[in-house]
C-alpha cells in the first residue's frame, strides 16, 4: 500500500480511529491492533509474503530468547550464527540468487566454459532489507548483552511489522522503538498535530517534487544517447532531488503516521544537499542506514582504531555493502566504491569530523568558502546518482560520455511539461529547506506554521503528480 495512494487514505483514518477509541484502554489492545493492521498494509501488496515475515519474526523472537538464557559464549556465539544465517540467508536469496548465477556463468564463460544457468523468477518481497536489519540489530544486541529481550511476542511481532516504517525504514533500533510497545499510548494533541505536519511536508516532497522530477529523469536517462550536455546536466539534478524527496518525503510521511499513534521514529535526514564534504553528507542521508553499518559493521572491523591501512580497508567494506545493499547490481557497488574514495582522503587527513555543526550556523547566509564546499559536495553525489540511477554500468559510463560532450543546446522534452518548469519548485524547496534547516523539519514550528501548512497544501493540489503515481524508489531495496 503506497502512501500517496487512495488505498492508505482510507486506510489511516480507520485505524486511527480504532486505535484511540475502541483499543485506547489497554496495551495489549493497542498492540494487537497495529499487528493487525500492519499485516493488513503488507499483505495489501503481496499476502503470501506475511509467511516470511512472520517466519523472520518467530525465528528471531526464539533466539532472541534463547541467547538470553544461555551463558557459555560457545552456545551464544552459535545462537547468533544462526540468527544471521537465517536472516542474511533470505535476503540473499530472495534478492541476490540471480545476481551471482549470472556473474558465475559470466565469469566460467569468460574463460572458454559453457553452462547453463538455473536462474529464478523471483519476486523480491518488499521491505525485506529493511526489517532483516531491524530484526538483525535486535539479535546482536541482545548478544552484546546491550538488550533485553522481551518476552512478550505479541509486542515483538508489532515491532518488527509495524507498517509505518515496514517497507522503508527508517531502519530501527528496538532498543529504540521496542520499549514503546511495552507501556500504553496517550494521545497527546500536539504531537499528532505535528505528525499530521510532517506528512503534509512529506507528501510535498513525494508528489510534489520527486514524481514530477521522475517523468523527466525517466526520459533522459532511457534516451541519453538522443540529448544534449545540457539535458544530461539537468536529468542527473533532477534525479538527485528526485531521490531525495522520494526518500526522505516516504521518512517524513513514516515518522509523522507513527507520530500519530503515539511513536517516535528516528530522524533519517538532516537536510543532506547542505553538507560541506562528503562525511558530513553520510551524517545526514539516510541516517538509519549509515548508523547501522557503523555500528554493526565498521566498529566492530576496528573503526578508525586501527592502522591506516585497516581503515581504508574498513571504509571500503561498508560502503561497498553499502551499495550492494540498495541492490543486486554493479551499478550500486560501483557507486558505493565512488563514495569510499570520496570519503578515504578526509578519513586519511582527519577531516572526516570537521563539519558536525550547522552550515551558517550563527548567521543567514553561508560563507564564500562554505558555499563553495557545499557545492562542490552536490556535484561529488551528482557524480555517484549517475551510477546509481543508470541500468547498468555500460549505460553509467555512457552517459558521463555523452554529458561530457560540450553540446549545451536548449531542447524540448517530449513529456507532458516542458524541463525547466521545474526549477522554480526545487528552487522553493531548496529555500524552504534552508530557512529550516536547524529544525527536524520545515512544518515542525513556527509563528506561522498553520499558514505554511495551508501553503503546502495548495502546492500540492497546484503541482502534485496525480496521474503519474510512482512507487517509492526504496521498494525495490
Amino acid at each position: 500500500m503506497l502512501f500517496n495512494s487512495l488505498d492508505f487514505a482510507v486506510f489511516l483514518p480507520i485505524v486511527f480511529l480504532l486505535y484511540w477509541s475502541i483499543c485506547n484502554k489497554r496495551i495489549q489492545y493497542q498492540n494487537i491492533l497495529m499487528l493487525v493492521a500492519s499485516c493488513f498494509f503488507y499483505g495489501w501488496w503481496d499476502w503470501r509474503f506475511l509467511s516470511l515475515l512472520l517466519f523472520s519474526t518467530i525465528a528471531d523472537f526464539i533466539i532472541g530468547l534463547q541467547l538470553h538464557k544461555r551463558t557459555r559464549p560457545k552456545h551464544r556465539k552459535l545462537l547468533l550464527v544462526l540468527s544471521l544465517t537465517v536472516n542474511l540467508g533470505l535476503l540473499g536469496f530472495f534478492k541476490y540468487y540471480n545476481f551471482f548465477i549470472d556473474n558465475f556463468t559470466t565469469a566460467f564463460t569468460f574463460f572458454g566454459g559453457t553452462i547453463q544457468p538455473n536462474t529464478l523468477n523471483i519476486i523480491l518481497p518488499v521491505g525485506i532489507s529493511f526489517y532483516t536489519f531491524q530484526t538483525l540489530s535486535y539479535t546482536i544486541d541482545i548478544y552484546r548483552r546491550k538488550l533485553e529481550p522481551t518476552t512478550n511476542f505479541i509486542s515483538f511481532a508489532a515491532f518488527v511489522s509495524f507498517f509505518p516504517q515496514l517497507v522503508a525504514g527508517p531502519i530501527e533500533r528496538a532498543s529504540n522503538l521496542l520499549p514503546q510497545f511495552q507501556k500504553r499510548r496517550v494521545f497527546n494533541n500536539e504531537e499528532a498535530a505535528i505528525g499530521i505536519r510532517q506528512i503534509i511536508w512529506g507528501l510535498f516532497k513525494k508528489v510534489v517534487i520527486a514524481d514530477n522530477c521522475a517523468q523527466f529523469v525517466n526520459e533522459i536517462f532511457n534516451n541519453y544517447a538522443a540529448h544534449s550536455s545540457t539535458t544530461l546536466i539537468l536529468g542527473i539534478v533532477y534525479f538527485s532531488f528526485q531521490i531525495y524527496c522520494d526518500f526522505s518525503g516516504y521518512s517524513d510521511i513514516a515518522i509523522g503516521t507513527a507520530r500519530l499513534f503515539g511513536f517516535k521514529l528516528m530522524v533519517n535526514f538532516r537536510y543532506p544537499y547542505f553538507s560541506r564534504d562528503i562525511a558530513e553528507f553520510w551524517r545526514r542521508w539516510h541516517i538509519s542506514l549509515s548508523t547501522w553499518f557503523r555500528d554493526y559493521v565498521y566498529i566492530p572491523l576496528g573503526g578508525s582504531r586501527v592502522s591506516q591501512r585497516k581503515q581504508i580497508r574498513n571504509v571500503f567494506i561498508v560502503f561497498i555493502v553499502s551499495g550492494f545493499w540498495h541492490g543486486a547490481n554493479w551499478t550500486f557497488i560501483i557507486w558505493g566504491a565512488i563514495n569510499a574514495l570520496f570519503f578515504i582522503p578526509l578519513l586519511l587527513s582527519n577531516k572526516n569530523r570537521k563539519h558536525t555543526d550547522t552550515i551558517a550556523e550563527n548567521s543567514f547566509f553561508p560563507s564564500l568558502r562554505e558555499l563553495i564546499w557545499l557545492c562542490a559536495t552536490y556535484i561529488i553525489t551528482l557524480f555517484g546518482w549517475v551510477f546509481f540511477r543508470a541500468n547498468t554500468l555500460k549505460d553509467a559510463l555512457a552517459y558521463l560520455q555523452e554529458m561530457a560532450k560540450g553540446d549545451f543546446k536548449i531542447e524540448m522534452l517530449h513529456i507532458e511539461r516542458y524541463s525547466f518548469e521545474m526549477l522554480p519548485l526545487i528552487l522553493l524547496l531548496i529555500s524552504i529547506e534552508w530557512v529550516s534547516r536547524k529544525k527536524e523539519f520545515p512544518l515542525l514550528s513556527s509563528k506561522f506554521r498553520y499558514l505554511k501548512t495551508f501553503g503546502i497544501i495548495v502546492l500540492i493540489l497546484l503541482f502534485g503528480s496525480f496521474s503519474e503515481i510512482q512507487d517509492f524508489i526504496y521498494f525495490q531495496f
